[in-house]
């Protein structure tokens, strides 16, 4: 069995079998970038973290331009390979930049579900569910495999449910197209498979990609983009062919390009740099060239977009030799692991989880951001869990707590949602949804550690 691009670029949109009206101007896939865009969860990125969380520097990088540098990594990867795969003249509707426009959308919308601080967010969000006495009460009634969902807590799955049910949750959600949602699904699985390793274990199988909230939307996107399905048993299929160059173009960004922030922060040295870039190009005579450059820093972003260059190159040539592989479902490992400046993009890796990832002053906050993240999710958890049972005889606190809380997190016209996992999932977005700073100010406020305007 073995999938095909004609199904694989599939431009029909997420709920519908009517063929995307025809606009000149942009193609679907350009059109998914552009509603990616324009969304709020997008725009929020502005203040989520990449690397350092809170930074006083206005140059480090924060979700948003992180995923603004995939995206273009992305458009490149996926423009190199669908030119080589147009060129064998199976694909006459298609073009080489359809290939890099589902990429690069489906990299942009990569870290839409990321909750405030980064993966330590994440692993907030895991523990309140593990130790949390609210949380505990608020789990009981659910399903195992909803209990799963949470207790895993996945930012990806988040980043499906955003495009696909809580952005224009009336649409519901931006209708992309089913290839962009395909590509974007680095874990095309559900959260609770039993002897999963027994069936397939590669890189796709490491984290789950949706929630049992958008099980059946997931489904809907493998089946008209005709995706290998592992079980019939349980929702879990092959990746979608292009979601490997949706994670590679991820990779070589925060390796290269963190590495670069963290040189600009203080914590690497130039030489320490130049060396890495120029040993992931494998071309000695680009220092050589690099040290005409006046300033340490434009040296580093010479040697840094050379380095990219080199990774691009390297990762699109083995996606082709690797195609066939890949579109019967056998290959699931990442791309860049097997490159030739793979090993040397992973001791960056290495490095960066030594020193840039270590800070200080970045490890206090990512604690913190345990205390502030559990701390909401208590406080607005209960206030909803109250509500529900006891209506207008809720605590006053309860009540006031629903009213910082938008309509969409609650349920229709304010009433808490009575499904225990509907209700509990509503707040979760409300939570993850958060800034960094909104997270911040919000929990002080509720606590009662500041009050508005002070």
């Amino acid at each position: 069995m073995s999938m095909e691009w004609p199904r694989l670029l599939c431009a029909e949109r997420l709920g519908s079998r009517r063929p995307v009206g025809a606009e000149p101007q942009r193609s679907p896939f350009q059109r998914d970038s552009d509603r990616l865009i324009f969304s709020s969860a997008f725009r929020r990125m502005q203040d989520k973290t990449q690397v350092f969380p809170l930074a006083d520097n206005d140059y480090v990088r924060t979700r948003l331009t992180h995923s603004l540098e995939v995206a273009s990594v992305g458009r490149s990867l996926g423009a190199i390979v669908g030119a080589a795969i147009c060129e064998r003249g199976e694909l006459p509707e298609f073009h080489g930049s359809d290939f890099g426009a589902i990429v690069a959308a489906a990299a942009l919308a990569h870290d839409l579900g990321n909750p405030p601080f980064g993966h330590s967010g994440e692993d907030a969000i895991r523990v309140w569910f593990e130790k949390s006495v609210v949380a505990h009460d608020a789990r009981t009634p659910l399903r195992k495999v909803e209990q799963e969902d949470l207790a895993r807590f996945e930012g990806n799955a988040q980043g499906f449910r955003v495009i696909t049910r809580l952005q224009m949750p009336d649409n519901p959600g931006l209708r992309l197209t089913n290839a962009t949602l395909g590509a974007f699904a680095k874990y095309p699985v559900e959260s609770l498979i039993p002897n999963k390793a027994s069936i397939h274990e590669g890189t796709s199988t490491k984290k789950f990609g949706f929630f049992q909230s958008e099980r059946e939307f997931f489904a809907e996107v493998a089946e008209r983009c005709g995706m290998i399905k592992r079980t019939p048993l349980h929702a879990w299929w092959a990746r979608h062919p292009l979601a490997f160059l949706v994670e590679a173009a991820d990779d070589i960004c925060y390796r290269l390009v963190d590495f670069e922030d963290g040189f600009r922060m203080g914590f690497l040295s130039y030489e320490e740099v130049r060396d890495s870039f120029v040993r992931v190009t494998g071309d000695e005579s680009l220092a050589t060239r690099a040290e005409q450059m006046r300033e340490s820093k434009e040296r580093v972003e010479f040697l840094r977009t050379m380095a990219i260059g080199t990774a691009v190159q390297q990762t699109a040539e083995l996606f082709l030799e690797k195609e066939s592989e890949i579109l019967h479902g056998d290959f699931d490992q990442p791309l860049i692991d097997l490159i030739p400046a793979g090993p040397e993009l992973e001791a960056i890796k290495r490095r960066s989880v030594e020193t840039i990832y270590a800070t200080t002053r970045g490890v206090e906050i990512e604690a913190a951001g345990f205390a502030v993240l559990g701390g909401l999710l208590d406080d607005f958890v209960a206030a909803v869990s109250d509500v529900a049972r006891r209506g207008k005889h809720a605590s006053p606190r309860s009540r006031k707590l629903l009213q910082l809380v938008p309509e969409q997190s609650i349920g229709p016209g304010r009433e808490p949602d009575p499904n225990p996992y509907q209700r509990l999932l509503r707040m979760i977005d409300f939570v993850a949804g958060m800034t960094d700073s909104y997270a911040v100010s919000l929990y002080k406020k509720v606590r009662g550690i500041s009050l508005p305007g002070q």
